[in-house]
């Protein structure tokens, strides 16, 4: 019986992309899948079928010779020898790899097939602790982080001294071993050596055959001007190295900014405020206010009122990544002192019987004007 074409038994065009491929191969294997046809020896056929196609389309080099040469190149004396397709085993690694797993893992076991790559280590992170003006300002920052690097006794292989990893006699080398069910084959981690594919007969004494030691690395991290609590700067390549010689993972540096006794902070804008007397709200003043660049006179017209702000531009925080910086916003508040000597009091009192007094629809606050009531819900804490 001849063979059908693999491009019509995929349902793809020969110029089909590797990702068409791939999807159209999913989506067959799904249908003609024998666990989902039981008993249906048409289906079992289609998926073998289906199979045999995909592990020639799917690789570069036999799909190069199977447009060129067509079926005569995976026969004997063909060109691609030992590449051809025999029994056609399931490999949970190909394309169709991680949907098999999804669906149908339950009823092999759950074992997937490791992919031979090195694995990468694990993030680490760090909290960091900054003032107000060290965050608006940025700096640089010496840290130590406990962290592993690769053991310096045995070079991080485990071994002992004069020894060597010895290739896994259960898998040779492989990391995993293969399990015949029915016409599935099912690739599972190696038992003996968990994957790795080397075992280690006798272990160095200094990290236990794990090939890393726990050390505390001092690291510069250099905070940008601007940053803000709860951000992340990320330092790559600072985490833990990966096992086997696997890339090392990220270092995560979590900013927590102090609070300030006179700043709140708003995006890039600084807010404070300030207390004036009743005579500097009602005449005008020039008061002294405190800024991130140090004190800084502010002027206070004359008629200012009780919670009016006051806008320093360019005195609030730098744009992170950017130019240029925020502006610092002043909040008017009216001082009123708890203790007056005798001589203020008279005049005050002088002062009240002279100047008109506000009717009751004046002296009413709308809503919306000035500080919210206690219990009522602020914009901001």
């Amino acid at each position: 019986m001849s063979k059908r074409d693999y491009y019509e038994v995929m349902g793809v065009s020969r110029q089909a992309s590797a990702d068409e491929i791939k999807k159209a191969y999913r989506k067959l294997a799904l249908q003609h899948h024998p666990d989902r046809n039981p008993g249906d020896k048409s289906a079992e056929e289609k998926f073998k079928e289906l199979q045999e196609a995909n592990s020639i389309l799917s690789d570069p080099q036999k799909r190069a010779a199977y447009d060129q040469f067509g079926h005569a190149a995976f026969q004997p004396g063909g060109g691609m020898g030992a590449g051809a397709p025999g029994g056609m085993g399931f490999e949970t690694d190909g394309p169709f790899g991680d949907l098999f797993g999804d669906l149908f893992g339950s009823f092999f076991g759950g074992g997937r097939r490791q992919r031979s790559r090195r694995t990468r280590g694990s993030d680490l992170r760090y909290r960091l602790d900054l003032d107000f003006e060290e965050a608006a300002f940025g700096k640089k920052v010496q840290i130590e982080v406990p962290r592993m690097e690769p053991c310096g006794t045995c070079k991080g292989n485990g071994a002992k001294a004069g020894t060597h990893p010895e290739t896994c006699s259960t898998c040779r080398g492989a990391g995993q071993v293969r399990y015949q069910q029915g016409f599935l084959s099912v690739a599972r981690t190696c038992p003996a050596c968990g994957g790795a594919g080397q075992v280690i007969r006798e272990k160095c004494s200094t990290c236990h055959g794990s090939g890393t030691t726990e050390v505390r690395s001092r690291l510069e991290v250099e905070v940008p001007a601007g940053v803000e609590d709860g951000m992340e700067l990320r330092l790559t390549g600072k985490g833990d190295p990966g096992p086997g010689g696997g890339p090392s993972g990220d270092l995560y540096v979590a900013i927590q900014v102090r609070d300030h006794p006179y700043f709140d902070r708003e995006g890039e804008h600084v807010l404070s405020a300030v207390r004036i007397t009743y005579a500097e709200a009602a005449l005008g003043a020039e008061v002294e206010v405190e800024t991130l660049d140090g004190k800084a006179f502010l002027k206070i017209p004359a008629g200012t009122q009780p919670g009016q702000m006051f806008r320093l531009r360019g005195k609030g925080i730098p744009r992170l990544g950017g130019h240029g910086r925020g502006d610092h916003l002043v909040r008017a508040d009216l001082f009123v002192p708890e203790k007056i000597p005798s001589r203020q009091k008279e005049i005050l009192q002088e002062l009240s019987k002279a100047e008109e007094k506000p009717s009751t629809a004046e002296r009413q606050v709308r809503r919306g004007e000035g500080e919210p009531f206690e219990g009522r819900a602020r914009g901001r804490s």
